[in-house]
């Protein structure tokens, strides 16, 4: 199997991205886009599926690594008897289709004998490519795949890979350079590694400069804005909820899925993210990608969509591949078919919070929105598959109806504050109605706490939005509850679970069991900031921040049985909850903590 998730780090170009061992195997990566096939798929099957490593050939006695400041510059030092390697990874932002992983290593200490194995396959580790020298360059090529390396290392074929032995001492840089390109194009023009690695650090801190947070938490807030540019496809504006797919939320579990697409949810709540940090470019192409994909008649209006804003993201199972630890590979995902009516409340509050920011005042957008509220007012109270995109059965989720309530609060105050034209009064009524409902029917007095669907008992994590949308304030006493009720049934070693699983409830048609939900856990510090726990608030901060792996990065989920980072990796829906929480507490606590320092002054 595969090394741990939190093992992983991230090198992006912003069209995709490659996955980084602590033990210096890429055992991911996607060319040329995301949801394209995998050259390496080592991370989902065995090292006969395509990995490339470059490693010291003895033993290694410890292994440090780190971004470059404010970058996506991996390093990693390994070090051995007979001395300090590093190695540089990254993939520089070229602007083209034809990305390239660039490897460097450097001599820090002594003469260390090291070891290269590149084997390439293409199709998600199915297709053994043909494998030629083309002057200096080793060329693989299989149907519409082709790769170049790229080095001054002399290599050699062995066993259906290519690999190399070489030593650097202290001082000697010894680069490798992997470009893919469609196999009909002519070779990609060759680049200089060593300049490449000054343009890309310079890219992603000039990236960061225009960060707007200098909170207490600026270093977290950072890494994890890096991390949400990484999973941006540049070329449209999309965002990809993760890096992967089929990683499991419970070890061994059936619970994965492919993460490799934009869905409208994570995408909204990462614009917001990007928006309030200062990154107003990537919020403007991110809102032209949102229009391109959602246009036309809103009842077809789906909860995810392929990088350039496909439609068809059928699935499959790619049997060929063991999966991570034994579990199914999927590629495509069927829940882009299902109904989830939230996805209407967070397009509408991302699109009013947009002008709000400054983002220009679209006239096509506002058309698109009212042809939206049009669907809510006549949908609003049919069943539906839920945020957690439940494969049991659609019901009347209450989140989902807090979200068309929160669709219709933005519609009436985009009319109020931006002058648009359209039937606020009704939207208002429409807003009252369904607040009405959601009081009666979602909200159980005797337990004092919203559940997850009409007339149940279950409990459901995503009711923790209640005061983070605005539609209760957080000292509201049916907060209190909802929290309390979170709190007493929902956590596990002081992570949240995402709702209420046993046997016979089914309803996500799948069998129990899954990770702690990071999302959730970072909703429930909002809440507690809200409702001023501010001790509480912080406390459950500081227990996911110490989640994040050596270099920053979170999964979707963790076991807390196995101490483990569990679900696709990095995930979007993970980091941007990380930065709003960061916001949404420093704004609770700030008066508290001036009021404080006063006082001991």
């Amino acid at each position: 199997m595969a090394l741990p998730i939190e093992d992983y780090a991230i090198i992006a170009d912003t069209r995709t991205s490659a996955l980084v061992g602590r033990d210096g195997s890429i055992d991911w990566f996607c060319a040329p886009r995301f949801d394209s096939g995998a050259v390496f798929a080592a991370l989902l099957g065995t090292e006969e599926n395509g990995h490339w490593t470059i490693r010291p050939a003895g033993v290694v006695v410890a292994t440090r690594r780190r971004y470059r400041e404010d970058t996506l510059v991996l390093e990693t030092e390994f070090e051995t008897a007979d001395g300090v390697v590093r190695l540089i990874d990254f993939m520089p932002p070229s602007g083209d289709d034809a990305p390239d992983v660039v490897r460097i290593v450097e001599g820090v200490r002594g003469s260390v004998p090291m070891t290269m194995t590149l084997r390439l396959r293409f199709d998600y580790g199915h297709v053994v490519p043909w494998v030629y020298r083309e002057q200096d360059d080793l060329v693989a090529v299989a149907g519409p795949d082709a790769t170049w390396l790229r080095t001054p290392v002399e290599t050699h074929g062995e066993n259906l890979a290519t690999v190399a032995e070489f030593r650097v001492s202290t001082g000697d840089r010894v680069p490798f350079v992997l470009t893919w390109r469609p196999s009909h194009l002519p070779p990609p023009e060759p680049l200089d590694p060593m300049h490449e690695l000054g343009v890309t650090e310079g890219y992603w801190r000039g990236w960061v400069s225009a960060c707007t947070y200098e909170g207490e938490w600026r270093d977290a807030v950072v890494r994890s804005l890096l991390t949400l540019k990484a999973l941006t496809y540049a070329p449209t504006g999309g965002i990809v909820a993760a890096a992967t797919t089929s990683l499991p939320e419970k070890l061994g579990g059936v619970r994965n899925w492919d993460y490799r697409f934009c869905w409208l949810r994570d995408a909204t709540i990462t614009l917001q993210s990007l928006m309030y940090s200062g990154f107003q470019s990537e919020a403007t192409a991110w809102r032209k990608w949102l229009l391109r994909a959602i246009a036309g008649n809103p009842a077809e209006l789906q909860i995810m969509y392929g990088v350039a804003g496909e439609r068809r993201l059928d699935e499959y199972v790619a049997d060929w591949l063991t999966g991570y630890d034994g579990n199914p590979v999927r590629i495509g995902n069927a829940a882009a078919g299902q109904f989830q009516l939230d996805v209407y409340g967070e397009v509408m509050d991302a699109l009013h919070q947009g002008r709000r920011a400054g983002l220009k005042a679209e006239d096509p957008a506002w058309g698109l929105q009212v042809k939206l509220m049009d669907f809510v007012e006549r949908h609003w109270r049919d069943p539906d598959e839920g945020i957690w995109e439940v494969r049991g059965g659609p019901k009347q989720f209450v989140h989902s109806k807090l979200m068309a309530w929160v669709a219709a609060d933005r519609a009436v105050k985009a009319v109020d504050e931006f002058g648009f034209d359209g039937p606020a009064q009704r939207w208002a009524r429409l807003r009252d109605d369904i607040r009405a409902e959601i009081l009666e029917k979602g909200y159980d007095p005797g337990r004092r706490t919203f559940t997850q669907f009409y007339g149940s008992d279950e409990l459901d994590a995503a009711m923790l939005m209640v005061p983070l949308v605005g539609f209760l304030p957080g000292e509201d006493d049916r907060v209190a509850g909802t929290v309390a009720a979170v709190e007493k049934h929902l956590m596990a070693d002081g992570f949240v679970q995402r709702y209420t699983q046993h046997p016979g409830t089914d309803v996500d048609g799948l069998p129990p069991g899954e990770g702690a939900f990071l999302a959730c856990t970072f909703w429930l510090a909002g809440n507690y900031a809200l409702m001023g726990r501010h001790d509480d608030a912080r406390e459950t901060f500081a227990r996911l921040l110490a989640l994040r792996n050596d270099v920053g990065l979170l999964s979707e989920e963790y076991d807390t049985a196995e101490h483990r980072l569990v679900g696709n990796f990095p995930q979007a829906f993970s980091h941007v909850p990380l930065i709003d929480t960061a916001r949404t507490l420093g704004a609770a606590l700030a008066p508290t903590e001036a009021r404080a320092r006063e006082g001991l002054q």
